[in-house]
């Protein structure tokens, strides 16, 4: 646990001081009691039949009193906390290489089922928009509250030649961001760029992007993607930059990959092809935009994934002040205190 203002923490040393001032006022009333005639009846008052309940309030009222310090001290602590997430976006992979058959029934069947399986599990007021990408990425379901919507999106994929993983990013923040005019066309034919210049700064300049100020990646808590793929870029924008670009606007992209990092050969139609699943650069787009990579080698594993998204996307750990739960609960005990000393000696302590 963490303090904003530790300072305040030192008040805590007059704790001991009020427990020795209890104990003076105790010695100091039994002394005044023995002057009394009826000293029966004060011992009866002040006797161990009274010992508990006498000491339990301004036990519980001490108690109060560091509740409230420690509540101004503004302590911050890492608590479990509903997700502000309003948006999800699945880019789903519809290259021709997601027929395999290493993951049971195919690479494409399994996916499409544990997509389905994790929009069900979301809360009702998430979002979900779906991009499908192979060689160009386009949005098939707008961001929508519809799941009967997404599910028949999801069974209309159609596989198609070439990955753009790039592009499939770069229209995801498009339909996140609607009115930044960000335009993957653009960005995939443009001319030549100077060198090291970014993606986003290059477009500016050309007034094919608008002008915005970078902000802290993973910042953006309103909307996070979810890129599955199974092989990597051959075609459209660099995966990297497009991964800069999520991350200059604070995005989150977490990726999934299936398949076999080693590849194999896959064959359709009198023509084959050689894909093999790119982790390094998977890893790269969610450690630069502050998300996680998970591998999904098979369905059932694909399934573990999503459940891990959902429960993710929908409760997040975030360090939090909790001051407000302190006070409340040194308020609670201060008025706990004056009731069972009212309520047994007719007094406030």
């Amino acid at each position: 646990m963490n303090f904003l203002w530790p300072q305040f923490l030192w008040l805590l040393l007059l704790a001991p001081l009020l427990v020795l001032l209890y104990l003076w006022l105790l010695r100091r009333r039994k002394k005044t009691a023995l002057r009394y005639a009826s000293l029966s009846i004060v011992r009866e008052a002040m006797g161990a039949r009274q010992g508990f309940k006498r000491h339990l309030p301004p036990l519980l009222f001490l108690l109060a009193l560091g509740a409230l310090i420690v509540a101004a001290a503004r302590p911050m602590a890492v608590i479990s906390l509903p997700s502000q997430q309003e948006t999800i976006i699945l880019a789903m992979d519809v290259s021709g290489s997601m027929r395999a058959t290493d993951v049971q029934p195919n690479r494409l069947v399994a996916a499409q089922s544990a997509a389905k399986a994790f929009i069900a599990d979301l809360p009702r007021h998430v979002r979900v928009g779906i991009v499908a990408f192979a060689g160009t990425a386009q949005v098939v379901q707008p961001a929508t509250l519809s799941r009967e919507d997404l599910v028949v999106a999801i069974d209309k994929f159609q596989l198609q030649r070439a990955t753009a993983i790039g592009s499939a990013i770069v229209v995801s923040l498009a339909e996140l961001f609607p009115d930044a005019g960000i335009d993957v066309g653009a960005m995939t034919y443009g001319r030549e760029r100077p060198r090291g210049q970014s993606l986003d700064k290059d477009l500016a300049a050309k007034g094919e992007v608008k002008e915005f100020t970078p902000v802290a990646p993973g910042s953006y808590d309103s909307a996070a993607i979810i890129l599955l793929t199974d092989g990597q870029r051959t075609t459209g924008v660099d995966t990297l930059e497009a991964a800069k670009m999520a991350a200059d606007r604070g995005v989150r992209v977490y990726t999934v990959g299936i398949g076999t990092v080693d590849g194999e050969t896959i064959g359709f139609e009198g023509w084959s092809m050689r894909v093999r699943l790119d982790e390094e650069t998977l890893k790269a787009v969610a450690t630069r935009t502050q998300a996680e990579y998970f591998y999904a080698g098979s369905a059932e594993n694909l399934r573990k994934v999503y459940q891990t998204l959902s429960s993710r996307l929908t409760v997040e750990k975030k360090e939090t002040e909790i001051s407000a739960l302190l006070a409340l609960a040194g308020a609670l005990l201060a008025l706990i205190s004056a009731g069972l000393s009212l309520a047994w000696f007719n007094r406030v302590l």
